[in-house]
């Protein structure tokens, strides 16, 4: 998926103007903590607000101000996994999965997929930081009915020890695919794993 950004960011104090394109199929935003990795993610995603101008994803023109274009979230078609995991806590693990509209044996499968299928019944309270971080990249896996455009990663290994942080990124290069991804981090080493172009931000 190309991606074609070119914006002014505004949070409380915070102003900036972030701008790249790239027509890579991966590509990981890298830069310092409070640079805007996390707003551009956000922008993408719809939701938060550029001050002014466009985005463009696969060719889609997701957000333009000069044209008055600004297309709601679930009209964007990408799978997003937080950084804080932003597990539903009404729901089960499984129904977490499901949210999106995938249906049980779409569930199912990726529950496999991830090694997460004995958690199913589990509610995301009783979860490890791990447990959580593999629901959350699953329920963003199967967003549109399991056919995401792409996939938005805002620093899915924060917070996770060396050893879970190795493992779910390898689950991540394995259960993306060749599904389009934009992976925020500010470790280099993550985005060489993954082989995705680096823009510094």
């Amino acid at each position: 998926m190309s991606f074609d950004i070119a914006i002014t960011l505004r949070r409380g104090d915070f102003v900036r103007d972030i701008a790249f394109a790239t027509d890579a199929a991966r590509v990981a935003l890298v830069g310092a903590s409070g640079c805007g990795k996390t707003s551009t993610l956000l922008a993408i995603a719809g939701l938060v607000r550029p001050v002014a101008g466009r985005i463009i994803a696969g060719g889609r023109v997701l957000f333009d101000s000069h044209a008055g274009i600004d297309l709601p979230p679930h009209q964007r078609r990408l799978g997003v996994l937080f950084q804080d995991g932003r597990l539903f806590p009404h729901l089960t693990v499984a129904g977490n999965l499901g949210y999106a509209g995938a249906d049980r044996t779409a569930v199912t499968t990726m529950a496999d997929a991830l090694g997460i299928a004995p958690l199913l019944g589990r509610w995301p309270r009783h979860l490890s930081g791990g447990e959580a971080r593999r629901v959350a990249l699953g329920r963003a896996l199967l967003a549109h009915r399991g056919a995401p455009a792409a996939l938005l990663l805002d620093e899915p290994l924060a917070h996770l020890d060396p050893e879970r942080a190795a493992a779910l990124l390898a689950l991540i290069d394995m259960a993306a695919g060749g599904l389009p991804l934009l992976y925020v981090t500010h470790e280099l080493r993550e985005a060489e794993v993954l082989g995705a172009e680096v823009v510094a931000v």
